[in-house]
């Protein structure tokens, strides 16, 4: 069976323990936070309705607007029809009192006949933004991502989201090669992408001897 295949085929409790670090689940912060934050993994198909609405209810609050004046536009049906996608995983942002703070969704897939490992979704409560916790989260994503041998982490942005630019860039992401250039229309005028497609290579830092599917 085929790379990608055999891992988004495994049980969620095999998937964790398969390509997640040991003690995911703790988040390493400073004193006041320690211990009031942690991490739950979830599939499609595990997630509480309850934590999906809150994830639903956290794009619709922070990118419906940037969703809606871009190219690709914004369905509430169609996003929720995304966010049940079989293979898509979850990192749930949980703070002591069990409600949701953030999270970010992913999926091992292909894109353009390459391994990936893409990122559909990170969104934070402001409260919790500028915490490191954005970038905890994206550690673990790519983590899955060398622990399952994938050539690279992608995702997309809005290029009007200046700050989620910077902050993907200083985790090393830069314009992938399949991002949307601007366009010459014909009465001369240029149309500049309303979102980018970033990347990042994953195979220098991977696992030695990765994944081994079987069959």
């Amino acid at each position: 069976m085929p790379r990608i295949e055999h891992a988004n085929s495994l049980p969620l409790a095999v998937y964790r323990v398969k390509y997640l670090p040991p003690c995911f689940d703790t988040i390493p912060h400073n004193d006041e936070a320690q211990g009031a934050y942690s991490i739950s993994f979830e599939s499609s198909s595990s997630i509480t309705a309850m934590n999906f609405e809150a994830c639903f209810d956290l794009i619709a609050e922070s990118s419906a607007n940037a969703y809606a004046g871009s190219s690709i536009g914004w369905s509430p049906a169609k996003k929720r029809k995304e966010m049940k996608l079989p293979d898509l995983r979850y990192l749930l942002l949980i703070d002591s009192d069990k409600a949701i703070q953030g999270f970010l969704s992913f999926m091992l897939t292909y894109e353009d006949g390459h391994e990936v490992i893409y990122c559909y979704e990170l969104h934070l409560f402001q409260a919790v933004q500028r915490q490191g916790f954005g970038r905890h989260l994206m550690g673990l994503m790519e983590a899955v991502g060398k622990n399952a041998v994938v050539e690279k982490s992608m995702l997309t942005v809005f290029v009007e989201n200046g700050a989620a630019l910077k902050f993907y860039e200083r985790l090393g992401y830069s314009k992938d090669e399949y991002s949307p250039e601007p366009r010459k229309m014909r009465n001369g005028t240029i149309k500049q992408p309303t979102y980018a497609i970033l990347s990042k290579s994953l195979l220098e830092s991977a696992t030695d001897g990765g994944d081994q599917p079987e069959g």
